[in-house]
């Protein structure tokens, strides 16, 4: 079988790694890709442009491809999946009309309060000036959030009136976030600790995957700018057993039938961002792809096939799969650009260890490979990885790792994991 996977990030390079290991994969394409994917056995970088799905289509044919798996959010929300389904091709990920969970804060918002999954308090509007005199009458801190997709970066937390009126402006008139910023979602500030809970799901079936939590702010004790993501450990010790089941009976299987309900039943990797505090949890947002830096880490941990898993996905057999992981630990750690999640320059030279132990693993995210050389393509450039019999054994062995690449500027957070070990 050959796969496509289609994306150039970290999540991507994670996906067709491990869509490589499959004895029944001859050949795994990525398109983009990054240095990487170029640079791994079994897989092949190729140069489409994925906003013309014909294109995407032509090649799939071309190349008999027996499964596609799209990494990013914004193919799924344009509608790739719709479009390659209607022509006979195998794809993994959810409709355009699913995908409106993560491309839409607001239709998000309404989709949690129509279906009674519980969320923060919130209001949404298109008007500036509208949303200027709402922060007039409400309680600090809050969240302000661009509506449609910002790459992780549309979350301002502001501690007062005047942090809220610059968030507006920086949305609203700088148009920080582009055409995400057409509208905004204004809500309750949550306290707790954040876990990320991602399953596959395929209409009414759910297979949990590995816990894991996220470290959002640029800086180390959760302080800064919110980013993409600076690293990832699984398994998260805050989601137990009671909260496992909380998760599945309050959030996950609502989101299920509420989108049966809505004609637009879901396929694909299902992510809730979770916000949890004394055993109580509240849905921050929903993505409509496997997380990054989450993916790297439970990964690492999968011991069973993520192309069956897919499959059966895609042939609503998900009752028959049976997933495996082992029992250790892994971490990873995000290697950035100086200036990252703001400007930061690109086209710096790596330099790259020479081995890798089978437990640790350096996943490729922004970067490109020119003449045999690895340059920096984007602001966070890898996400180092790594298994361990504990978490900070994980963690000692992902920063082992972080310590042997190098390039002009690179930084990353120290703390990655500080909570599970805490």
């Amino acid at each position: 079988m050959q796969i496509l996977v289609i994306g150039s990030g970290g999540r991507e390079h994670a996906l067709a790694w491990k869509s490589a290991q499959d004895n029944s994969v001859s050949k795994v394409y990525v398109c983009p890709g990054n240095a990487g994917t170029a640079l791994e056995d079994k897989l092949e970088n190729i140069s489409l442009d994925i906003n013309n799905f014909e294109i995407i289509e032509n090649f799939c044919k071309q190349e008999n491809i027996g499964l596609v798996i799209i990494g990013p959010e914004q193919p799924l929300v344009m509608g790739m999946t719709d479009y390659l389904q209607s022509k006979g091709i195998q794809t993994f990920g959810p409709s355009q009309a699913a995908a409106q969970l993560e491309g839409s804060k607001t239709f998000s918002k309404d989709f949690f309060i129509k279906y009674g999954i519980p969320t923060a308090d919130y209001a949404a509007f298109d008007s500036y000036d509208e949303s200027l005199r709402y922060i007039e009458s409400i309680a600090y801190p809050t969240v302000v959030k661009a509506d449609g997709l910002a790459a992780g970066k549309g979350v301002l937390i502001c501690e007062n009136k005047n942090q809220a009126k610059a968030a507006l402006d920086s949305i609203f008139k700088d148009q920080a976030f582009g055409e995400a910023g057409s509208s905004v979602v204004i809500e309750e500030f949550l306290e707790g600790e954040e876990a990320s809970f991602i399953a596959v799901v395929s209409k009414d079936k759910i297979i949990p995957l590995a816990t894991s939590q996220d470290h959002k702010a640029v800086g180390e004790g959760d302080v800064g700018l919110n980013t993409g993501g600076m690293g990832a450990y699984s398994p998260a010790p805050i989601v137990d057993k009671r909260i496992h089941l909380k998760i599945i009976d309050e959030v996950m299987h609502p989101t299920m039938q509420g989108l049966i309900s809505e004609g637009s039943p879901y396929l694909g990797f299902l992510y809730a961002g979770l916000m949890i505090k004394d055993g109580e949890l509240k849905v921050l947002e929903f993505n409509c792809r496997f997380g990054d830096p989450e993916t790297q880490p439970i990964l690492l941990r999968l011991q069973s096939s993520l192309v069956d898993l897919c499959l059966a996905a895609i042939h609503n057999d998900l009752d028959s799969y049976e997933i495996k992981w082992t029992d250790k630990h892994s971490c990873g750690v995000v290697i950035a650009s100086k200036g990252y999640p703001e400007s930061y320059e690109s086209n710096k030279e790596v330099m790259l260890p020479n081995l890798e132990d089978a437990e640790t693993k350096l996943f490729h995210a922004g970067t490109k490979l020119i003449n045999e050389n690895v340059l920096t393509s984007g602001g966070r450039v890898f996400c180092a990885t790594a298994l361990g019999d504990n978490l900070k054994q994980a963690q000692s062995k992902a920063y082992n790792l972080v310590d042997k690449v190098s390039f002009d500027g690179a930084f990353c957070r120290r703390d990655i994991g500080f909570k599970g070990i805490k």
